[in-house]
């Protein structure tokens, strides 16, 4: 059984290259953690130049959300073939927003199972936190 960090390591490798393929470009840095049935990612710098220009204004923000949104929703299926893949579980939901002043976007799974619970953290792990 795989422990907890290299759980989050695989799913964090496997966003980076969903994102390299199906958005373009992968984020400067992915956090992944396991809390209780949710699996939260964090993305940061996903935005490309051209989307940090637009997001001078409430019109171009918005359109950056919606197309970010819309792209990840039609890739939705796919993301939970991933997260059933690593984790042995499917998703119920998933969630996101994209922050257009930090660049940084979150995408939350909730799953059927407590993730903690069948994923604890290694003795290793344990001294970290």
């Amino acid at each position: 059984m795989q422990t907890r960090g290299q759980v989050t390591a695989e799913l964090s490798k496997a966003i980076i290259k969903f994102e390299r393929g199906h958005m373009g470009r992968g984020p400067k840095e992915v956090q992944t953690h396991l809390v209780n049935d949710m699996v939260v990612i964090r993305l940061k710098g996903v935005l490309t130049a051209a989307e940090h220009k637009l997001a001078r204004n409430n019109e171009g923000i918005d359109l950056i959300k919606r197309v970010r949104s819309n792209l990840l929703e039609h890739s939705r299926s796919l993301l939970e073939e991933i997260i059933f893949e690593i984790l042995g579980t499917r998703v119920i939901s998933m969630h996101t927003d994209i922050s257009t002043k930090t660049g940084d976007r979150v995408i939350i799974f909730m799953v059927e199972e407590n993730l903690e619970q069948k994923y604890p953290c290694s003795s290793k792990e344990k001294k970290i936190k």
